[in-house]
């Protein structure tokens, strides 16, 4: 517990949640609707495919069909509505209704990236990142980050800041890491509120200041962040920018030991060993 030790876990960015715009907002959830969707799908209307297709992946008025879903996604894709395209690219990714093929989800997710869809526009960038069907390009992951960070994407505007906070593909400056790691962070994203509080805690990229690192971690930490439930333990064991109080530290303790977090189950577990 002599340092923070705060540990970015860039790879885990890469998870996809399906959290694909059109599939969450533009579908209704009444039989009626899909039947309706369906006959504008098999007249061709593109963005009624790109709908049908979500309504078949996640039973909106239908059972769940997968293969269906990657039909009228497909159709959808190739007329070329960005949101099928990146929604192809999700199936072919994951194996959703197809065999798993990462060349043929980065084309498609290329495809939308290029016509400024911003969740394609991360997820290639990741692609680049970790070389998903690509090579690894750190400039290209760089660039494609950016685009989708300056259309307001929180898990983009984390990213774009672990690259110049870290040098992946630019150069490392810490005011610009701050910068998008604030953006990030002022959206709710816990990753980018816990490295916030870090670069309040160390300076880095802004005035030192104990009270706004504690700030950010206790927000990091309420949505279930271990990371920072760990720093919090720090911070309130130590009497960084609160007063000591070993009840707080001793239950965000527990919180992230509970959450999984390697280190606190260490200290945890010594602590309870020896009262």
């Amino acid at each position: 517990m002599k340092s923070l030790n705060i540990k970015l876990n860039f790879m885990g960015i890469v998870l996809v949640f399906l959290s694909i715009a059109l599939m969450t907002v533009s579908c209704a959830t009444t039989t009626g609707k899909f039947k309706s969707t369906k006959q504008r799908a098999e007249q061709g209307d593109s963005k009624a495919q790109c709908n049908l297709g979500a309504m078949y992946l996640k039973g909106i008025g239908v059972p769940i069909d997968r293969k269906k879903a990657f039909y009228w996604t497909k159709r959808s894709a190739e007329q070329g509505t960005p949101e099928a395209q990146y929604n192809l690219g999700i199936a072919y990714n994951y194996g959703y209704g197809v065999p798993v093929n990462h060349e043929r989800a980065f084309y498609w997710t290329k495809k939308s990236a290029e016509q400024g869809y911003a969740q394609a526009q991360f997820h290639l960038g990741m692609s680049y990142k970790n070389g998903y069907g690509v090579p690894v390009n750190y400039e290209k992951a760089f660039y494609w980050t950016n685009e989708s960070a300056k259309q307001g994407l929180a898990e983009a505007q984390f990213n774009l800041g672990f690259f110049y906070d870290k040098g992946y593909g630019v150069t490392i400056d810490k005011e610009r890491a701050f910068y998008w790691y604030e953006k990030s962070a002022k959206q709710g994203f816990a990753r980018a509120q816990c490295n916030l509080g870090n670069m309040y805690l160390r300076g880095y990229g802004t005035s030192m200041d104990k009270k706004k690192a504690l700030y950010w971690f206790e927000r990091s930490a309420k949505q279930g962040y271990g990371q920072s439930q760990y720093n919090l333990t720090i911070m309130y064991a130590h009497g960084f920018g609160t007063p000591v109080d070993e009840e707080r530290a001793l239950y965000w303790l527990k919180k992230a030991a509970k959450n999984g977090h390697p280190e606190a189950r260490k200290v945890l577990k010594k602590f309870t060993g020896s009262h």
